[in-house]
């Protein structure tokens, strides 16, 4: 009766353990700016950076401030805009084409100590023919900060410090899925279920060989 005793204890142990760090792991990610296209209503992430870019004239380009761990994790900015809703009211010229800009600075969650966002914005860039969608955002978002590789770091002085730093501070990471924890972030009822299932064996086990010593 120790030994399985023994056993239901490293059993409710363990589960315990993973229930409570079921709603707490979180992969660490980093903080930066994604680049994104516009192709109808929704967002396809960028497959080269903004200053390889060279957006056609009526294109909607957008920049999401967040926390990702890679390019499938990452957080695609929260409004798509036309290009009419954006540039609808700048005119024509000649010489140049017209790229409707979204610059969405992400969310207090996102943001480094200290830091908060401002509110996302779009902006109508006018530029010549072959800019680039760096030139764009830079004609309408001064001032820009870049590291030495050539990775976009600040937007119009956002965030004011860092550049793709990593995060592993779970407050800032997205959170676990919701199908593992309960509505107050608990262990999920069918967690709690299996434990007090495994309760229940147990004391039929235990119940069982007093019996049969009976």
């Amino acid at each position: 009766m120790r030994t399985r005793l023994a056993s239901l204890a490293v059993l409710l142990i363990a589960l315990v353990t993973t229930a409570a760090g079921a709603g707490s792991a979180q992969a660490a990610g980093y903080r930066y700016w994604s680049f994104w296209d516009l192709a109808g209503d929704s967002w396809a992430y960028a497959t080269q950076g903004p200053a390889s870019a060279h957006p056609g004239d009526g294109s909607v380009e957008g920049f999401r401030f967040a926390v990702s761990a890679d390019s499938k994790d990452a957080s695609e900015p929260r409004t798509t805009p036309s290009f009419e809703a954006v540039c609808g009211a700048t005119p024509t010229k000649d010489a140049t084409k017209r790229v409707a800009l979204v610059i969405d600075f992400g969310t207090p969650q996102d943001a480094g100590q200290g830091e908060s966002p401002p509110a996302p914005r779009t902006a109508c860039a006018q530029v010549s023919p072959d800019a680039t969608t760096a030139d764009a955002l830079a004609a309408v978002a001064q001032p820009l900060r870049y590291n030495s590789a050539a990775l976009l770091c600040a937007i119009d002085r956002y965030p004011r410090t860092g550049c793709g730093e990593q995060v592993s501070d779970a407050s800032a990471a997205k959170p676990a899925a919701p199908a593992k924890t309960g509505k107050d972030g608990g262990p999920s009822v069918g967690l709690l279920a299996g434990v007090a299932a495994v309760v229940a064996l147990g004391a039929a086990a235990i119940w069982q060989s007093r019996r049969r010593r009976n």
